[in-house]
């Protein structure tokens, strides 16, 4: 019998994670049953949302359950198959977890195709990160050409790609991270007009500067007080897509921000949160066309890849410091 392992939430965090919330459990994989699949894992994804699913709380994704394998998106090769449609050797797309094996139904996952791009890719920039990117932007976002494009969170995976595709819009970029290196590879190898280290500088002063026409959409992924200093230089009907909030999400008590409604109206401004599983239906048109923007070198990608299964939490942990630039990966 095939060994699996897999990570266990062993206890809910209070404010910041911690290696202690995970368990690593040892166990036998399981035989698939008619219509289902075993897979070897070869990569899986860790996400900031995964954050919000360690709390017992009602949210738009069902929390982890305490002694549950932690879910998420995974790449993997099938191994054994009692399902029509997938063959041993098949590269597929699921979400099993944090898992080195599973058995799943073979109707809940979906092919990958290698001769696309790299196959980790479809955990990327051609698959939820890339599509969040893509739909809240243009979706939601709606940036004309010589507009100006904010986007906070802007060396992490989503956020590098939002940039670009205001770029291929004819939008003028300005990023925010809290990281030199960040900074320098999004203006010098992604082409962003302007960077602001929030860590650095200070927040209202340097974004004043490079906005010196305002701003006209917000790409919200970290929320605070990055968000309260960008709301000041709103411009009339700005649009703020709302995809993330990641400097709250280990906040155990909240804080008192600005109240920030009165500038919304006075600025004729539009926030709309959004869940990329909301555009699913349109994925198709979204995937082909960022792999030709891919192929034409217009839009790049960073990946962070951490090698062996066992230290999947320490990579999960790492999007809170942030350590990753670009897409945090773990190559089993």
């Amino acid at each position: 019998m095939t060994q699996k392992k897999r990570f266990v939430l062993a206890s809910r965090p209070d404010g910041m994670p911690t290696s202690d919330n995970f368990e690593l459990k040892t166990e036998e994989l399981e035989a698939p049953q008619d219509g289902e699949i075993s897979v070897e894992t070869l990569y899986l994804s860790v996400d900031p949302y995964m954050r919000g699913r360690m709390n017992d709380a009602k949210s738009y994704s069902k929390p982890y359950e305490i002694g549950g394998t932690l879910g998420g998106g995974s790449i993997g090769r099938v191994i054994e198959s009692r399902h029509a449609s997938r063959k041993v050797g098949d590269i597929v797309l699921g979400g099993w977890g944090w898992q080195t094996h599973a058995t799943v139904s073979g109707d809940q996952v979906s092919p990958v195709d290698p001769d696309l791009a790299p196959i980790q890719t479809a955990l990327g920039v051609l698959g939820m990160t890339g599509l969040t990117a893509y739909f809240g932007l243009l979706d939601i976002g709606q940036p004309k050409a010589g507009e100006t494009v904010v986007v906070s969170g802007a060396g992490g995976a989503v956020g590098m790609i939002v940039g670009q595709i205001a770029k291929i819009k004819g939008a003028r970029v300005v990023g925010i991270s809290g990281s030199e290196e960040k900074n320098r590879y999004l203006s010098e190898e992604l082409g962003f007009d302007a960077v602001v280290n929030y860590k650095t500088e200070s927040l209202d002063e340097a974004l004043a500067k490079a906005c010196p026409d305002g701003v006209d959409v917000y790409f919200d992924n970290v929320g605070g007080e990055v968000t309260d200093a960008v709301f000041q230089l709103l411009n009339s009907n700005a649009r703020i897509p709302l995809c993330g909030q990641i400097s709250l999400y280990n906040v155990a008590k909240k804080e008192p921000g600005p109240r920030f409604l009165p500038l919304l109206l006075t600025r004729t401004a539009l926030v709309k949160g959004f869940l990329v599983g909301q555009y699913q239906d349109r994925y198709s048109e979204a995937i082909p066309e960022m792999a030709g923007w891919m192929k034409e070198g217009k839009l790049k990608y960073s990946e962070n890849i951490i090698e062996g299964f066992e230290r999947t939490p320490e990579a999960f942990l790492g999007l809170f410091s942030g350590d990753n630039l670009g897409k945090q990966l773990v190559k089993a």
